[in-house]
């Protein structure tokens, strides 16, 4: 739109003894009518024109009536079976091709390399993501796009959408459940759960029941949210079972922390095992796993570096 602004400006300032027009009687101009006038001028013809650009002669007589009210100029004359075009015509071709070039030249997003990116990337993620997805991605990231900044900041549960509608966040590792609407998500792995203990005595080579699990105190993690719900609750409900959760942390490292000072137990997801001080409690039946995702704006979806670390964190997630 500047490369249109600054061809009428040229043009004013070309004959402006003659062309006193207001800035603001071009407001309607457009590039199509460019490209019209262009086919004009080179094919002489309403017809040939109209076959060039794939559109029909009402069409073109359209456009050109349009253009003779902005421009104020007849710009092609009749004659025989040919437009000519005016002199003024003539006199303002070459700033129309210049325009139209250089709209012709402007780069596609596939053409920029990450080695040109120069920008911030902000990830919201929980701890598990940060250490599972992100830590993998740091040193590529580095090496492929080394003008990239990179801001790794806690999960954002409550105002994501927002953020990421104003800008505040680029990316997020999250699950399914918890994808506001209106923004896209893209699956990056499956997720198992594994029941942990800081409690020695709980060490068994034989599965555990479901029944003699939920003897035990729970420790569930809400990150982004602190409530004593976890995502296991439905699933012991569709067992008969129902089990005590007595803590909420909100993170797995504070999880992981708070079992080995306790004898609570907690599911753990299975790509942060094996974890020094605490055993696994093997069960006769787990919990669903959960799909891990990445989830952005829309307005990403063709974003070069979005979906490069995409397919990076997909890469390092099998």
């Amino acid at each position: 739109m500047r490369s249109l602004i600054f061809l009428l400006k040229k043009i004013r300032y070309y004959n402006a003894s003659n062309f006193y027009h207001d800035i603001n009687m071009f407001n309607n101009l457009e590039i199509h009518h460019l490209k019209t006038l262009e086919a004009l001028y080179y094919y002489k013809s309403v017809a040939n024109a109209a076959e060039k650009l794939n559109i029909s002669q009402q069409a073109i007589s359209l456009k050109l009536n349009k253009m003779r009210n902005i421009f104020g100029d007849q710009l092609f004359l009749r004659q025989d079976n040919s437009l000519v075009p005016t002199e003024y015509t003539h006199k303002i071709l070459p700033y129309v091709t210049n325009v139209l070039e250089n709209i012709h030249n402007i780069p596609l997003p596939s053409a920029l390399k990450l080695c040109e990116i120069n920008r911030t990337l902000v990830i919201s993620a929980t701890d598990y993501a940060q250490k599972v997805l992100i830590t993998p991605l740091i040193r590529k990231l580095s090496k492929e796009a080394p003008n990239v900044q990179l801001i790794v900041c806690n999960i954002e549960v409550a105002s994501l959408a927002k953020k990421m509608a104003i800008g505040n966040i680029d990316l997020a590792i999250t699950s399914y459940g918890y994808v506001p609407e209106g923004l896209l998500a893209t699956p990056i792995h499956t997720e198992s759960y594994r029941c942990l203990s800081g409690n020695t005595s709980t060490s068994n080579t034989q599965p555990m029941s479901l029944k003699e699990l939920v003897e035990f105190d729970f420790i569930v993690t809400n990150p982004g949210t602190g409530n004593l719900k976890g995502s296991a609750d439905y699933w012991f409900e569709k067992q008969n079972l129902s089990r005590k959760i007595i803590m909420s942390a909100p993170s797995f490292d504070m999880t992981k922390a708070f079992l080995k000072n306790t004898n609570m137990v907690a599911f753990i997801p299975s790509r942060l095992l094996p974890c020094d001080g605490l055993n696994e409690i093997i069960l006769e039946k787990y919990p669903p796993g959960y799909e891990v995702v990445a989830t952005y704006h829309p307005r990403s979806k063709d974003d070069i570096l979005i979906n490069w670390v995409l397919k990076e964190m997909a890469k390092h997630s099998n």
